[in-house]
């Protein structure tokens, strides 16, 4: 009986140790999942700004578009201005 009381005392240790080791390769495993979640969450956010740095690029180019446009028509009204001034000097 000695012999068996001597075991059982043996393996407590050895029982703790494979209990911590699960509970390593338990918290091992949930870091991988998160790690991959990261990742996944990561390409997102990257598809993300890509699609909004070619909004941005496209709102700018609009702007400047819509800029040059104002540019000319601001021309435009100036030469009208001019025109009619010119009729209205004829008619006198």
């Amino acid at each position: 009986m000695a012999k068996t009381a001597t075991r059982s005392v043996d393996l407590e240790p050895i029982d703790r140790l494979e209990e911590k080791l699960k509970l390593l390769v338990a918290m091992v495993d949930r870091m991988k999942a998160d790690q991959a979640r990261a990742a996944e969450e990561n390409q997102r956010l990257a598809r993300e700004v890509d699609a909004l740095r070619a909004r941005l690029a496209s709102t700018e180019t609009t702007s400047a578009e819509l800029s040059a446009l104002r540019e000319e028509r601001d021309v435009i009204k100036t030469r009208v201005a001019e025109m009619l001034d010119q009729l209205e000097a004829l008619n006198l």
